[in-house]
């Protein structure tokens, strides 16, 4: 898969971190639309999708991601690309430092007819479902001003990933 993209925060350490791998998808319904997660608390919006879970294949994590957060099935046409993150606990509320891998595709929605089931911590953080078209999408996410070290790098990320599913789809 393509690596799109390295983000780095200055004191990531060169040593003592710890490897996430993560799994995220652009998926649009019948009407073109494309959810995203809107994190109320810090006012930012992200992709549907998530940590790679032990025993799960990244198709597993993404399926598994995108019914818990979206309600919805997918099914998986592209990949978009890759993006690694380097993200210190000095700027981060977890205790590790962090070397993240997001791997992302692109896809069509299945079935609608769920609800996402939001975990603690994403109903603490005030996650809310809301549809775009791909171009409102990229707009929002232009426009949000996140206000934690995560938002800022999630924003980064995530506009990364919708321009460069926009560019293959006027490709083909």
């Amino acid at each position: 898969m393509e690596t799109l993209k390295e983000l780095r925060d200055e004191n990531f350490p060169s040593d003592n971190f710890k490897i996430r791998e993560a799994t995220r998808a652009i998926v649009f319904d019948n009407q073109g639309l494309t959810p995203l997660l809107f994190v109320s608390k810090h006012n930012y919006h992200k992709i549907p999708g998530g940590g790679i879970e032990e025993g799960e294949d990244k198709m597993q994590g993404l399926r598994r991601e995108l019914l818990e957060e979206t309600g919805c099935e997918i099914e998986v046409e592209k990949e978009i690309g890759q993006i690694i993150e380097y993200r210190s606990a000095i700027n981060f509320n977890w205790h590790d430092n962090l070397k993240q891998t997001s791997y992302c595709y692109l896809g069509n929605i299945t079935n609608k007819n769920n609800l996402p089931s939001f975990d603690k911590g994403e109903i603490a953080e005030g996650f809310k479902l809301v549809w775009f078209s791909l171009e409102d999408a990229i707009k929002t996410l232009e426009n949000d001003k996140p206000d934690n070290y995560e938002g800022s790098f999630i924003q980064k990320r995530d506009l990364t990933f919708l321009k460069k599913a926009k560019e293959i789809l006027e490709a083909n």
